[in-house]
């Protein structure tokens, strides 16, 4: 069993080490991709950002589980934004791809914030949480407000 799990876990890796294109069959798989990791990373970011911002209850449990989840989805996306990517169903904005580099820090920044996020919520404690919360959340807002339309 544990020899399966192992298998599964470095065919996994490699899938994901694979290149965008290599990945998606059609680019409108990419965008599908793209769409439903931002979906599901924005749900459980919303319940760190409600106990943060005393919505609902904290709960130490499940804001350690939801960062978790948001912390690993985080770097999912990235790789849906390939060629032939920028049309079709997408709020992407064309600023991704001319300014690719612009758009990789801000990437790379969120993620950061991100990870930051993860470790204040493992703190078990609230006002870690609700301190890494804020930038976490302006580095999600930076990227909507330059490369996503409305």
């Amino acid at each position: 069993m544990k020899q399966n799990l192992g298998l599964m876990g470095t065919l996994v890796a490699l899938a994901l080490s694979m290149p965008a294109h290599a990945q998606f069959a059609k680019p409108e798989d990419a965008v599908k991709y793209r769409k439903a990791s931002f979906t599901v990373m924005a749900a459980h970011f919303g319940r760190l950002g409600a106990m943060a911002n005393g919505r609902v209850p904290y709960d130490a449990k499940a804001a350690a589980e939801n960062a978790e989840i948001v912390a690993s989805i985080a770097k999912l996306p990235w790789a849906a934004f390939g060629e032939g990517t920028d049309k079709g169903d997408t709020r992407a904005k064309p600023e991704i791809w001319k300014e690719a580099a612009k758009y990789k820090e801000a990437s790379d920044k969120m993620q950061a914030e991100i990870a930051k996020l993860n470790t204040a919520a493992k703190a078990g404690n609230v006002d870690a949480l609700k301190a890494a919360f804020g930038p976490a959340a302006a580095s999600c807002k930076a990227c909507h407000d330059n490369f996503r339309k409305e």
